[in-house]
């Protein structure tokens, strides 16, 4: 097996064009797990580390510009305040080890419907920056992003530079459920966040269906009865039936299948009542800033 370390962008791109099925690494928290087991065998590997293109986050025109290569660790320290949705999603990975190496980037890469941060980049209708030598830069809305089953909207030649997310204008919230809190493949997990600015709710759904995705039935009801009750001026308190109502209908946008960790009927009821939770949670943290 070739293994290929760059030590800029410009180098990455070049071998990457090089080598279109070398496997991009980071963290290597999956890569290395698939080799390990031998589920995976590519011709060459793709060392990101030393790329420090990819190891910074900047403010770039009113958006968070996150590195493919910034940890789960920087965003829990560095970020919380801007994304706490996705704070609070990189507090569920792993052991601290794991939060160390492991890197958003490389959670979009690898495309699991189980990945933490998928229901918060949903949430917050993230951009996925990337790039390749031949298309030069492309930005995917992270809806279109994933295209099946650990499958993204990639090229063979292209690599994942940063993700762009708008900082939280309104509370935002994260909830999966496993054998426990945490260093556990969610079953279920769920991403919300409350847009003020423009009265609107954006929602992540993930182990629930063959790619992480969205419930846009369920964010259109809860923005217009929010709406129609004047909450949003208000800030009344939020109605236990419209919570339910909410859950309801993120549960009716899940697609689950029964595997080893919980079956369909689990996962669907599960997401029902974390996105009333969730709900609940945001909305009354909502009320509290005002």
């Amino acid at each position: 097996m070739e293994f290929l370390q760059p030590t800029s962008w410009a180098d990455a791109l070049a071998a990457r064009a090089e080598h279109p099925d070398a496997v991009p690494i980071a963290g290597g928290t999956d890569v290395m797990v698939e080799l390990n087991f031998d589920h995976r065998r590519p011709p060459a590997l793709l060392d990101l580390t030393r790329v420090l293109e990819l190891r910074d986050w900047t403010h770039q025109d009113g958006q968070v510009r996150l590195g493919a290569g910034v940890s789960y660790a920087r965003v829990i320290t560095e970020l919380g305040g801007l994304l706490p949705g996705l704070a609070m999603a990189a507090r569920t990975v792993g052991s601290p080890q794991i939060r160390n190496r492991g890197t958003v980037g490389g959670n979009l890469g690898a495309a699991s419907p189980a990945g933490d941060s998928h229901p918060s980049l949903l949430a917050a209708d993230a951009v996925v920056e990337v790039a390749s030598v031949a298309r030069g830069v492309r930005y995917l809305p992270i809806t279109e992003f994933y295209t099946g089953v650990k499958r993204n909207a990639l090229a063979a030649d292209e690599l994942i530079a940063a993700v762009l997310i708008a900082p939280a204008a309104g509370p935002e919230q994260f909830c999966k459920i496993g054998t426990r809190n945490a260093m556990v493949i969610a079953v279920a997990a769920f991403g919300l966040a409350l847009h003020p600015d423009r009265r609107a709710v954006g929602t992540g759904i993930g182990s629930a269906a063959p790619t992480p995705r969205r419930a846009p039935e369920a964010e259109a009801f809860l923005a217009g009865e929010l709406d129609a009750a004047g909450l949003w001026e208000s800030r009344g308190v939020l109605p236990d039936s419209l919570a339910r109502a909410f859950g309801e209908r993120v549960a009716a946008a899940t697609a689950p299948i029964d595997d080893v960790r919980g079956s369909a009927a689990y996962r669907r009821h599960s997401l029902g009542v974390l996105a009333r939770r969730a709900a609940t949670w945001a909305w009354n943290d909502y009320r509290k800033a005002a």
